[in-house]
């Protein structure tokens, strides 16, 4: 189901009525105000939105995209095939805390996985009020497992008829029924403000007084999203006041400014929810306030429940996302992502210590080059930074001319703003200095200040933990580079080119490793493995695999007994892993072959005349299962100027895809790669896979082409 939800064919079209009518209908029969449908994506592990109704899908964009891996709810009923039903929030804080982090509001949910037969399309939910102590019901399970039966029959439907399911698009948006009424006319005698907002957002009336306290005429608001028509309710610091509303069902009030260069007095919003939708009302509030961004205003505590739950909230999001940051840089994007929302600033910047200095590693929203004058300066220079971390308080200007008085004669990157410096400490011992800016004077209250301290010690130890990271991957990894070999030996008959490339996903190396071997009488042993797993134990178990086969290999024995040999080994060693190899004996004189493979990809031969096959050797299981396996050998032909490739799974896996269409794309790459020099043939081999941003494999690579003239006699 590749189908776009704007329309563009039949399949589209019929895709987006069963996904309607099944949303639709599962919403009605349990009694909900909100639902949707998860479907699997062509990225393998990831789910996304297909369908919401009663919720507006903009304001939801953060659970567009679910990974089948994470602690969510949607993620454990697709990977368990299993119902999840959570009655109210306690239920759902204990089982999912990470939903509750982002959503901490009171509602229940119930989650089907919808499939038909073996196939497993995608999760089905359900969102209503929630039932505090009472689980759901014998009834409601049973209808959302039918409602999730008759979506799965009808997706199996779609596939059968050549529409197969794969949702690939931003989430199709299905229209709540907006209850009718009047009252129009009483509305309109209120000084007070009042818009009426389905559950997709979209504005069905507003009185004269919305418009004056909205700054727009009235009758320019209805038909429009609430948050297009009026821009500043769009802030993030509101979002979280507009999902508790629509998810909790319960009233929301919160102050609120129409822009930054408005007059500072507030507008009091109160969100009032229901089955239909959301009434806002505007009310002068008759106080200043300062922008958008901070829980409460200066001095004073937080005053509504969603602002302290907002307050909550947020340092536990970002503690939740810095433990999946493993590098300094991840780190820092995890900062950007969560931190600057939540308290409406605009620029950021990290510096990290290194001997007695600090030097920019981080940095978003500043003017171009303008850090650059600040990167390398010595603790004793005088700089908020640098004051920040050597007495270890945070620092916090209203304004940029408080920070000019402060600091007389300090470079400054705009006239108006505000600046907080916070310290980066981990375990008493300083990591660096975090500078969050914002582009309007603000306040920060006693509670904000609290909070920002607080998340800087937690950016502090992930920092902190990711710098320890990276100096062990990198040990690592100088580790693995000690085992692979530097020098592939020249002979005069065969050419030999080696490629290495770490996976991008994460940060441990693997236990992929090629060789070649001079072995007696005039052969030369090509060989290729793969060590099933990552971390420094797949890099050990790789050295002692090669050293193995390497010895094997120089007592002169039969690929079948080297592979056979090295089986036992690795089944004596018992390092609770296994792993794939192919070895090939060549004479170099002849380029007659025999060939072993231990569950390892088939390896490609290249032809003089420009055809590439895919070589059919008959292999055993992989090294490490059986002791008594046997690893039958293959006879081969390797002709003056044929190229055989060995490669790991890793150059040919794609997430999403077989992988035999991988190994078709890399047939075709060697058919068309030119047959000499070698070292170009490997580059453009491995240059596709090498440019992926998610490659979670290793890759390793080994060419062999014979450049001399076959011996006959």
């Amino acid at each position: 189901m590749t189908a776009r939800p704007d329309g563009g064919g039949p399949a589209s079209d019929a895709a987006g009525r069963v996904l309607a009518r099944a949303t639709a209908g599962a919403v009605r029969a349990l009694g909900g105000y909100a639902g949707g449908v998860y479907l699997r994506s062509g990225t393998e592990g990831l789910l996304r939105m297909a369908a919401v109704t009663g919720l507006p899908g903009a304001l939801f964009r953060p659970w567009w995209r679910i990974q089948v891996n994470r602690p969510y709810p949607v993620a454990e009923a697709f990977r368990s095939g299993q119902a999840v039903h959570l009655p109210d929030g306690e239920s759902t804080v204990r089982r999912f805390p990470q939903l509750m982090a982002g959503l901490p509001f009171p509602f229940g949910s119930l989650y089907e996985p919808v499939g038909c037969g073996e196939q497993r399309f995608g999760v089905l939910l359900v969102v209503r009020p929630a039932t505090p102590g009472v689980p759901v019901g014998a009834a409601d399970r049973a209808r959302m497992r039918e409602a999730a039966g008759d979506l799965g029959r009808e997706l199996a439907g779609l596939t059968a008829a050549g529409d197969p399911v794969c949702w690939e698009d931003d989430p199709l948006c299905v229209p709540w029924p907006v209850a009718g009424g009047g009252g129009a006319e009483a509305a309109e005698r209120l000084s007070l403000g009042v818009l009426s907002v389905d559950r997709q957002g979209v504005i069905g009336f507003a009185n004269a007084a919305a418009g004056t306290l909205a700054g727009l005429p009235a009758g320019r608001l209805p038909g429009r999203v609430l948050w297009e028509a009026l821009p500043w309710l769009g802030h993030p610091a509101y979002e979280d006041h507009f999902r508790g509303a629509f998810l909790s069902g319960e009233p929301v009030r919160f102050d609120a400014r129409r822009a930054a260069d408005a007059d500072p007095a507030a507008l009091s919003v109160v969100l009032y929810p229901g089955p239909s939708g959301v009434t806002v009302t505007l009310e002068g509030a008759g106080r200043p306030v300062y922008p958008a961004g901070e829980a409460a205003g200066p001095g004073g505590g937080p005053g509504e429940p969603a602002d302290r739950a907002s307050a909550l909230y947020r340092p536990v999001a970002l503690a939740i996302a810095l433990t999946e940051a493993m590098t300094a840089r991840q780190v820092s994007a995890v900062v950007t992502e969560e931190l600057l929302p939540a308290f409406g600033g605009r620029q950021l910047a990290i510096y990290l210590l290194d001997e007695r200095h600090l030097h920019l590693a981080w940095e978003t929203g500043f003017p171009q080059g303008f850090l650059d004058r600040f990167d390398g300066v010595s603790l004793d220079v005088r700089l908020p930074g640098v004051e920040t971390l050597t007495s270890g308080r945070p620092l916090f200007f209203e304004s940029m001319q408080h920070l000019a008085s402060a600091y007389p004669g300090i470079p400054l990157d705009a006239d108006v703003g505000a600046r907080a410096f916070l310290p980066l400490i981990a375990s008493g011992r300083p990591v660096g200095s975090c500078i969050l800016g914002f582009d309007a004077p603000r306040g920060f209250s006693r509670e904000e200040r609290t909070v920002l301290t607080a998340l800087a010690g937690l950016i502090a130890q992930a920092l902190a933990r990711a710098q320890r990271y990276d100096s062990e991957a990198a040990l690592a990894r100088g580790l693995q580079a000690a085992l692979l070999p530097h020098r592939l030996p020249a002979t005069g008959r065969v050419a030999t080119v080696g490629r290495y490339l770490p996976g991008s996903a994460g940060m441990d190396v693997g236990g992929d490793w090629y060789d070649v071997i001079e072995t007696a009488p005039g052969r030369l042993a090509l060989v290729i493995g793969d060590v099933q797993g990552h971390g420094v134990a797949a890099a050990a178990t790789m050295g002692q695999l090669r050293s193995a086969v390497r010895a094997f290999a120089l007592g002169g024995n039969t690929p079948e007994q080297v592979v056979r040999g090295t089986n036992r080994l690795l089944i004596d060693l018992d390092p609770g892993q296994f792993a794939s190899c192919c070895y090939v004996l060549l004479d170099p004189a002849t380029g007659r072959a025999l060939a072993a493979r231990a569950g390892h990809p088939q390896p490609l031969l290249r032809r003089a005349d420009g055809r590439a096959e895919v070589l059919d050797l008959t292999g055993g299981v992989v090294l490490g299962v059986d002791p008594g396996a046997a690893y039958p050998q293959t006879e081969l032909l390797l002709e003056p100027g044929g190229v055989l490739a060995l490669y790991t799974d890793g150059l040919v896996e794609v997430p999403g895809a077989d992988i035999d269409e991988g190994v078709e794309r890399l047939r075709a790459a060697l058919a068309a790669a030119r047959p000499a020099p070698l070292t170009e043939t490997a580059d453009r081999l491995v240059a596709v896979a090498g440019g992926q941003a998610d490659r979670p494999d290793d890759i390793a690579l080994l060419l062999a082409s014979r450049t001399g003239t076959a011996d006959t006699g």
